[in-house]
């Protein structure tokens, strides 16, 4: 069954004032009660107190002085008839047996024993409490009676609390009359404003229907609003508008679209292209592997051929691990976005940590392996701050000392040199190293580097390896390019490092250049946007 919304609205809003006035009333109400409990519990504090000196009065002043139950027992009726005078109230004293020695009220007390509620309230005021229970219009209150050497027995007094109950029902009823006049009221002016405000939402479902059928407008549905509802019919004017100049462009979207499909489709294509032209890379491995194993089905017992196939087998079987999986990032780099965890790192505590895993592999092969670091100022915590993915920086400089340590020369030497730098100091000395037409090509790649970022960290890796000739340092960086394919093999090498090194290093915003390589050894230079320190 379809509701309307006005009567939606104006329900909840009788609700909303029904449950608001219900709660307001029951805490007003529910204070009421407590702050007339305390009342009463003050008053027959002050009534007790002032009985007990009563009582302790008359002991005080008898002739002969008896002890505190005679004195109760003989003295009792007369106590409770002048306490009863003195406060007000109707008195009952009992001893400590819980025998009924005094009452202003004979015959109107049953004794405890046919009285639960009483001797339970007596057992609390011979412990030294206070109990007291409603009983109609009145209050049955016991507290300790306090004789000149301790409790001696117990006081009842009956006190009336008509007046209290006549202010809460009052109070209750004046709670109840107001609250139905606020919730009808409101009922009916709630439906009022709510109808017209109604009226304005199916204008503009009207409007939002016409929208949906083609039909798009040429006003604003609600021009004299100035409220919210008015933004709304000027926001499905405006997004009418929007909907036919998006359809008038839709043909130009469309075509967009089968520009990046095709794009996509090449990009397949030359990715496919890619893996079909690198494959004839991993035959030698294969190659190797095979050769040997036709050896051992043929000379299977000859135990140097077994020592020479393990070891060969082993290393050709490591580098086509490598080379595929190399390969593998490599594609991923090309073909989607990498995503990359990047955080604030300290350059210099990360390359430590690089030395320190490569300083083995280095000492296999007689070399020094070391970590020189510039004087920089500041917090020595965080002296070359980067923002870079950590893996990805292990990665490239693994890469990097791998090479470094594999391609020297004995008793050789590496050394990881790490400096801050003026971002333009850094692409001057580039440009006096290039030639024009390299100058021409990578002034792009490097000129929104130097207007936005002041400094960069530097690092340098140089190794006293042979030199790279000239004409073929511009394709180090190349996938499966090496200098010598011999040394190469034999050092396990598969040309895909430095291109891997390459794609990283600029997929976060650094560079990596061949900074020089002659009789002296070979330097690769990196350089990364520094961070402000924090």
């Amino acid at each position: 069954m379809r509701v309307s919304i006005k009567l939606k609205f104006t329900l909840f809003l009788a609700v909303l004032l029904s449950l608001t006035v219900g709660v307001l009333s029951a805490l007003v109400l529910q204070g009421t009660e407590r702050s007339q409990t305390e009342q009463i519990e003050a008053t027959m504090a002050r009534q007790t107190q002032l009985a007990n000196l009563r009582v302790r009065q008359e002991y005080y002043t008898q002739e002969p002085r008896l002890d505190p139950p005679a004195f109760l027992q003989q003295e009792g009726v007369r106590l409770s008839d002048e306490l009863s005078d003195l406060t007000g109230m109707p008195v009952t004293l009992y001893d400590a047996e819980g025998e009924r020695i005094g009452t202003s009220l004979p015959g109107e007390i049953p004794p405890l024993e046919g009285d639960p509620s009483g001797a339970s309230s007596f057992r609390y005021a011979m412990a030294g409490q206070v109990a007291y229970w409603k009983q109609g219009s009145s209050l049955e209150y016991f507290a300790p009676l306090e004789g000149p050497e301790g409790q001696v027995g117990v006081i009842r007094f009956r006190y009336s609390i008509v007046s209290y109950q006549a202010a809460y029902a009052d109070i209750r009823g004046l709670f109840v009359s107001i609250g139905l006049s606020v919730v009808g009221l409101s009922f009916v002016l709630g439906y009022l404003f709510f109808n017209r405000f109604a009226g304005g939402i199916i204008r503009l479902k009207k409007t939002a229907d016409a929208i949906r059928r083609g039909e798009f407008v040429r006003s604003a549905p609600l021009k004299r609003r100035r409220d919210e509802l008015g933004q709304l019919g000027e926001g499905l004017y405006e997004m009418s508008g929007a909907i036919e100049r998006n359809i008038e462009a839709m043909q130009e979207e469309q075509h967009k679209l089968k520009l990046a499909v095709e794009k996509l489709q090449a990009l397949e294509k030359q990715q496919k292209e890619y893996i079909g032209s690198i494959s004839h890379e991993f035959k030698t491995p294969l190659t190797s592997i095979k050769a040997y194993v036709e050896l051992l089905e043929m000379y299977g017992d000859d135990p140097n051929l077994l020592e020479e196939a393990r070891s060969n087998i082993g290393k050709e079987a490591e580098r086509l691990y490598e080379m595929v999986e190399k390969v593998l990032r490599l594609a991923e780099l090309e073909k989607y976005d990498f995503e990359i965890q990047a955080e604030q790192m300290d350059a210099q505590e990360a390359l430590r940590d690089v030395v320190g895993r490569m300083r083995g592999k280095a000492e296999r092969f007689d070399l020094t392996l070391r970590l020189e670091s510039g004087d920089e100022a500041g917090d020595p915590a965080l002296r070359f701050p980067i923002w870079f993915d950590r893996e990805s920086f292990m990665h490239i400089f693994v890469n990097l000392l791998d090479n470094a340590i594999k391609y020297n020369v004995p008793d050789g030497t590496v050394v990881v040199d790490l400096k801050e730098r003026s971002a333009l100091e850094v692409e001057a000395n580039r440009r006096d190293r290039r030639s024009e037409p390299d100058i021409a090509e990578a002034a792009d790649g490097h000129a929104q580097t130097a207007a936005t970022v002041e400094h960069v960290v530097v690092i340098c890796i140089r190794n006293t390896g042979p030199a790279i000739p000239k004409e073929l340092r511009e394709r180090i960086f190349e996938p499966f390019f090496t200098v010598n394919r011999d040394r190469a093999r034999q050092s396990g090498g598969s040309g895909l490092g430095l291109a891997l090194v390459k794609r990283l290093t600029e997929a976060q915003g650094g560079t990596i250049e061949l900074l020089s390589s002659d009789e002296q050894g070979t330097v690769f230079e990196l350089t990364f946007p520094r961070i402000d320190r924090n």
